[in-house]
């Protein structure tokens, strides 16, 4: 008896098993994890492609702000997620990054995860508040050479693009500005516009409205051209700093070993949400370059930037720790 006892329980289990594996993927909603705080461009991005996404996949798409750690804690909680397609990370910069900035990780971004797809390029903009005594790049090189140390910049926290933009200019120009981190893109704004700190590498769709209203004043793009949405704006390298180029990306990624099946579909639901007419004139007009990508050419492109970051790392001395 309890041998038909215990051999019913194991085809019970087998049975609800196959149930399971049988059921099509998503089954059921999909938790988006953005490292970072609300309102910066990961977070702004990630909302932007979650509807069309969520409505072609037939399954809500929850964006889920897990800040922390420049980025660390979002991303470790999806590196120990289950891979089977339900928690996905929209990564950044910093994801390449922190392999050169910090000694230990708690996970490893080229093992632990599956590329999926680029979804943005993120040209920054150099950005001080309207009471530095500045209007150019020259100008404000010149005053943090004056007065080393007087100045300071805000960034969304270690290993962040605000962060690595800046260094990269501090260590091509030989200046000293004091680094401010906060917990996120959007505090980082917030704080330059309430006159906390001097400067900031800002993305363009954190920071428009503020150009716009005068409170920030923007001198120069960070990337090697300028940006449609700031035509009027010269490149950091065309006002004085030659050879400055710099961009932040974005990019969905997912726990490694997740089915190849589910990476799959993930992977076309999210070039299909890209080319979305609505999402894709919003991203666009936030100042961004629509990316998409095959996983193949996003798994290339994250080897780069590992080895870019950890070199520039060394060579300028930025490694950060816990």
């Amino acid at each position: 008896m309890r041998t038909r006892a215990s051999l019913a329980v194991l085809l019970a289990s087998a049975s609800a098993i196959a149930a399971w594996a049988a059921e099509p993927y998503p089954s059921k909603p999909i938790r988006l994890i953005v490292p970072y705080a609300v309102g910066g461009a990961t977070d702004i991005t990630s909302r932007i492609i979650a509807q069309p996404l969520g409505d072609s996949m037939g399954q809500q798409i929850i964006v889920d702000n897990r800040a922390g750690g420049a980025s660390i804690t979002g991303t470790d909680m999806v590196a120990k997620a289950a891979p089977d397609g339900y928690t996905i990370l929209m990564a950044s910069i910093a994801f390449g990054a922190n392999a050169g900035l910090y000694t230990k990780l708690p996970y490893d971004p080229q093992k632990d995860f599956a590329t999926v797809s680029l979804v943005a390029i993120v040209p920054l903009v150099l950005a001080i508040h309207a009471s530095v005594p500045v209007r150019s790049v020259t100008e404000l090189l010149a005053l943090a050479k004056a007065k080393p140390g007087a100045l300071n910049y805000g960034s969304a926290g270690n290993g962040s693009a605000n962060h690595l933009a800046t260094e990269l200019l501090k260590h091509m120009t030989s200046t000293n500005i004091v680094h401010v981190p906060y917990k996120g893109g959007g505090p980082a704004v917030v704080a330059i516009v309430a006159g906390e700190t001097s400067m900031l590498f800002a993305t363009i769709s954190s920071s428009l409205q503020h150009y716009k209203s005068g409170r920030l004043i923007a001198l120069g793009v960070s990337t090697s051209k300028r940006n449609t949405a700031l035509p009027e704006v010269p490149t950091v390298a065309e006002a004085g700093v030659p050879g400055y180029d710099f961009f932040e990306w974005q990019g969905v990624v997912v726990p490694a070993g997740t089915p190849q099946a589910v990476i799959d579909r993930l992977h076309k639901e999210t070039v299909k949400a890209l080319a979305n007419p609505d999402a894709r004139e919003r991203i666009v007009g936030l100042g961004l370059d629509v990316a998409g990508s095959t996983p193949q050419q996003f798994a290339t492109h994250l080897n780069a930037e590992v080895l870019r970051w950890k070199k520039v790392a060394k060579e300028s001395g930025i490694v950060v720790d816990f």
